[in-house]
């Protein structure tokens, strides 16, 4: 079930937004992408602003230097929009859909949508070996505006360990924010996300 912030979770959420990633010229592409009424899945909370933790790392779908961009330099596209997650080894299959403001869905069996947002990965059908991550990002600069929903999916456990634990990174514009995901098979915690405005 969706909830909406409080007032006071939401702007602790606009701080984040707005504390992570460098500054950009107005000019610059994406400098205006500003990522607005974010909503949560319930139970699901907006980590703290971004902590710089050294170089990036591969496959964490973390911003770990802290720079605006997630996985940096190991494979993965990136755009004024990004979306990926990461879920380590487990050997459970999870799906990220995101849909535009035009209802326009992109998912494991529709990789692009004519918006321009484009599925680069999925795990584990793409021979992913224990390093699992699957990244949504906008080919372009202006990106439609609208409501987006990001979802993320338990599609099938395979055995793993439950609740499969999953993080959830989002590039807006030059803003990078971040989430924990605890997915199990039936229920709320089936499918979480969020959603939010541009």
């Amino acid at each position: 079930m969706i909830r909406v912030f409080l007032s006071l979770v939401s702007s602790l959420a606009l701080i984040a937004l707005a504390a992570c990633g460098p500054a950009l010229p107005a000019s610059a592409p994406g400098a205006n992408v500003i990522a607005k009424n974010v909503v949560t899945s319930d139970g699901v909370v907006v980590t703290a602003a971004c902590t710089p933790t050294g170089p990036e790392m591969c496959f964490n779908a973390i911003d770990d230097n802290c720079n605006g961009i997630i996985d940096e330099g190991c494979g993965a596209s990136t755009g004024v929009l990004q979306f990926i997650i990461a879920w380590g080894d487990s050997p459970a299959d999870l799906d990220i859909t995101v849909i535009d403001p035009n209802g326009s869905k992109v998912h494991k069996a529709n990789r692009s949508t004519s918006s321009g947002l484009q599925l680069e990965k999925n795990c584990p059908e793409d021979g992913c070996h224990g390093q699992n991550v699957e990244n949504v990002f906008f080919e372009g600069n202006e990106p439609p505006k609208g409501k987006y929903i990001v979802e993320v999916k338990l599609v099938d456990p395979h055995g793993g360990e439950l609740p499969v634990r999953a993080h959830l990174s989002a590039r807006v514009g030059n803003r990078t924010f971040a989430m924990d995901l605890t997915l199990a098979p039936g229920g709320a915690q089936e499918k979480q996300g969020f959603t939010f405005e541009l």
